[in-house]
């Protein structure tokens, strides 16, 4: 059966974080309390699965921790949520934007409503957890768009338009797949590889190349790279959308041989 982790974000205990987090504890989460403050949000952050913010007076001298806060659930996979009275709210909102919470709860709030309305955040946030996560990087803006708009029914699709913005996304997250352009200004997709390569943390994630040259000498080129396996961007979109659910579902690519 699974648990999920609630960070709970506040300034000490007392009588509404107890009941918050008796009735968190009842509905099955396991929670787990930290200060407003850097080092204690980051040591409770190991296997954490969504982080709630309790609101108090803090508020106005966590400017630090706020925007820490705001960096650590920038990926969706860890939601954050927030219980405030509304000017605590607005002081928040200097950091955090409104968009980036997935439940807003308004102070006076019944805990055992916001335990009920924590499971449905818990469980959109585990599906989207099993959802294949894939880097688009092409410096033409055209197909780009319309390679997101082949894949996104099926993955969850983030797109960037150069070398560089790959390298920054990748040092805060870590995709299932990045499917990479060749030919690119300034850092083309050999450059980006190697650099990706070079990254202990990011080593082992699988590239696939986009290219648009099919002569023999060029594929030739891109394999001894030694990529999971490239493209030609003049295939369909049924080819290039059945070949990569065929990589993700045998972990293999038939477009090799």
């Amino acid at each position: 059966m699974r648990s999920d982790k609630i960070l709970v974000i506040s300034s000490g205990s007392g009588f509404t974080a107890d009941a918050l987090q008796n009735n968190l504890k009842n509905a099955g989460f396991v929670t787990e309390f930290a200060e407003p403050k850097m080092k204690a949000i980051e040591a409770g952050m190991f296997d954490c699965d969504i982080v709630l913010l309790l609101a108090g007076d803090f508020v106005y001298e966590a400017s630090e921790a706020l925007v820490y806060v705001k960096d650590i659930t920038a990926d969706d996979d860890i939601p954050l949520c927030v219980i405030a009275y509304d000017q605590e709210l607005a002081e928040i909102e200097k950091y955090i934007p409104e968009e980036r919470f997935k439940r807003i709860f308004k102070r006076p709030f019944d805990a055992k409503n916001v335990s009920e309305e924590m499971k449905e955040v818990a469980e959109a946030a585990w599906k989207n957890r099993m959802e294949k996560r894939i880097l688009l990087v092409d410096d033409d803006p055209t197909f780009l768009k319309m390679l997101q708009g082949w894949l996104s029914g099926r993955y969850r699709i983030t797109a960037v338009k150069s070398g560089m913005q790959a390298i920054t996304y990748i040092a805060h997250h870590t995709p299932d797949l990045i499917l990479l352009d060749y030919d690119m200004p300034i850092t083309p997709g050999p450059q980006v590889m190697e650099m990706i390569r070079s990254e202990i943390s990011a080593a082992e994630i699988p590239i696939i190349f986009l290219t648009g040259k099919s002569d023999r000498e060029s594929i030739m080129n891109v394999m001894r790279l030694k990529p999971q396996g490239y493209l030609l961007k003049t295939m369909s979109k049924e080819a290039i959308v059945e070949a990569i659910d065929n990589y993700f579902t045998a972990h293999k690519w038939d477009y090799l041989n």
